[in-house]
């Protein structure tokens, strides 16, 4: 049983909410504005808060605010006519769980109520997916801490409790299946499949029964029944990867997919229900496909609900040291050899455009592991790539000093005691302060700064 609040100005819809998740064994509060609503957040503790977005005086999304700051576990489903679902969208970035649309189905209002309450019990209870969150390794497969990253953090963290199809745009190579990947492992669904599919590995006559099954029989080779990737996944999350190549005859038969959440096996007549979240990605420009008609737009809003670009490593060069570490020490982890780098060979790699991206990056640094002399990664060993003039780089290349040849955990020390000490600076010389603004505990700033000294 749940404890679950209703606020909606209209009594109708507060009386058919109440008396159907009360069948359910719910205990429902109703408020009819937004105002009693808060009074009640205030005096009593909610699993689930359902409310309408246009509402006098508080609307719903100011209510959401509120009553998130009030009861920071609760879930947040928000109420809609169909033609505001921006507000909607708008809500769930603001926190809400999901969103339904008037007029609504029961069975809908039903599910996503259930969605609701058993991820916000799974993220209670699953101390190691909430502190994930918080560390080095975001959602446990991105790494970086740069300003752009984090804004895409911060949206997946939002946008991950949800159903809602998301778009994921950006430059080959800047680790979309990856996001794809986060959102599904920070999501109700984490314990259910995860199935990817390259949309331009498949060729077109077998895409439709690759991703929605066949019968017995269907066409030649059919020699046996056969799911779908999208049955695979039932449950669970679909990555289609590169959605701009699916040619035009089955972007029609994805959005009735989408549409109607249920797909057919190619050669057979009964409609099967899937419960799938649909997360999709591009390196296109799928709005001059829609100019010349390659792409369909009714297909590019379902699947753009929820919008995230990720942000080329030149946008997010200072995350290249923390790249660099990781991926030395997966390679580490796979070799005999333990191979470190200069410090000067990370501030050349700084000064890469990187048109590969982030793999581009990976590439290199694999390559230079290999076939570097005395595990030390130098500036020799980074053939094949192209520079920036720089004097301070050009002297370094024509002879590094032995006491400057730093490994990359020394370097990325001596970074982190100038950041330190810069903050303290800031603060005027009051570590205490100092460490607030840092986010750690004062014994860990002196111990840092004690190191160097």
């Amino acid at each position: 049983m749940a404890r679950i609040l209703i606020v909606d100005d209209e009594l109708s819809i507060l009386e058919v909410l109440k008396t159907l998740l009360s069948h359910e064994g719910h205990s429902i509060t109703t408020s009819g504005d937004g105002k009693d609503a808060l009074r009640k957040l205030k005096e009593n503790v909610f699993d689930l808060l359902i409310t309408d977005i246009r509402m006098p005086e508080i609307d719903g999304i100011t209510l959401l605010q509120q009553a998130r700051e009030l009861q920071s576990h609760l879930a947040v489903i928000v109420i809609t006519a169909y033609a505001k679902v921006d507000n909607a969208v708008e809500a769930m970035k603001n926190g809400a769980f999901d969103y339904v649309t008037k007029p609504f189905k029961f069975d809908e209002i039903l599910l996503t109520v259930q969605r609701a309450l058993t991820y916000e019990q799974a993220l209670a209870e699953n101390e190691v997916l909430k502190s994930s969150l918080d560390t080095h390794f975001h959602f446990n497969c991105l790494v970086g801490d740069a300003e752009p990253m984090r804004k895409v953090y911060k949206l997946i963290e939002k946008v991950a409790r949800t159903d809602s199809t998301v778009l994921i745009t950006g430059e080959s190579g800047t680790g979309k299946e990856l996001v794809a990947k986060a959102l599904h492992s920070a999501s109700s669904r984490f314990e259910q499949p995860f199935v990817t599919v390259n949309c331009t590995a498949m060729p077109e006559n077998l895409l439709e029964s690759e991703l929605f099954g066949y019968k017995k029989g269907a066409f030649t080779g059919a020699n046996a029944n056969k799911k779908g990737l999208f049955e695979s996944a039932d449950k669970g999350t679909i990555f289609l990867d590169e959605i701009g190549s699916i040619p035009l005859s089955m972007q029609m038969k994805l959005l009735r997919v989408l549409q109607e959440k249920e797909i057919r096996h190619v050669g057979g007549t009964d409609d099967i229900k899937i419960d799938v979240r649909v997360v999709a990605a591009t390196n296109e420009d799928l709005a001059k496909k829609i100019k010349t008609q390659t792409f369909r737009e009714d297909l590019f809003y379902r699947l753009a609900v929820i919008p995230i670009e990720l942000p080329p490593l030149v946008e997010r060069k200072e995350d290249i040291p923390q790249l660099v570490n990781y991926f030395l020490q997966q390679y580490n982890s796979n070799n005999v050899r333990e191979i470190e780098i200069s410090a000067q060979v990370v501030k050349l790699l700084t000064k890469h455009k990187w048109p590969g991206n982030v793999r581009e990056l990976e590439n290199a640094i694999m390559r230079a592991a290999t076939l570097c002399d005395n595990d030390l990664i130098e500036i020799n060993d980074l053939g094949g790539l192209d520079f920036e003039d720089d004097g301070e780089i050009t002297n370094a290349n024509t002879g590094t000093a032995q006491e400057d040849r730093l490994s990359l955990k020394d370097y990325m020390k001596n970074v982190e005691i100038s950041y330190l000490k810069a903050v303290v600076s800031e603060c005027n010389g009051d570590k205490e302060s100092a460490s607030k603004k840092l986010g750690v505990s004062l014994a860990t700033l002196y111990s840092k700064i004690n190191e160097e000294e």
